[in-house]
């Protein structure tokens, strides 16, 4: 399974399984419209991670992070897992700027949880 497909996994369940994760950046998200996730209802995420969160027992930003919301879905997060993430999300730039992959990631992971049905926290930029 992908990275992102085992994030997908890990937030909305088993029936994320179909979600795409592959084809990022050749396509608008399904329709362009949130009103119909290709993932099935819409599920909310913040409850899901400050629940993991809490259960690692460690603070982590996952809002912000995208080290931080690997860790609280017990994903590997070291940088070569990232840089996989990277290549499965159509990053373009230099994956050896771990800083700039990863703010990218954050906003790809966020923006691509909201097209397929997640509902984010107003504050989280996608």
């Amino acid at each position: 399974m992908s990275i992102f497909g085992k994030i997908m996994s890990a937030i909305f369940g088993s029936s994320a399984d179909a979600a795409p994760g592959g084809s990022a950046g050749t396509t608008p998200a399904a329709g362009g419209t949130a009103s119909a996730p290709a993932a099935g209802p819409t599920v909310d995420v913040a409850p899901i991670l400050d629940q993991a969160v809490k259960a690692k027992g460690e603070k982590l930003e996952w809002r912000t992070s995208i080290v931080d919301l690997m860790k609280a879905l017990d994903i590997d997060s070291s940088l070569s897992a990232r840089k996989e993430l990277a290549k499965e999300l159509g990053y373009t730039g230099d994956t050896n700027d771990s800083a700039s992959m990863n703010i990218w990631l954050h906003k790809q992971v966020m923006t691509k949880l909201a097209a397929n049905g997640g509902k984010l926290p107003a504050d989280i930029k996608h």
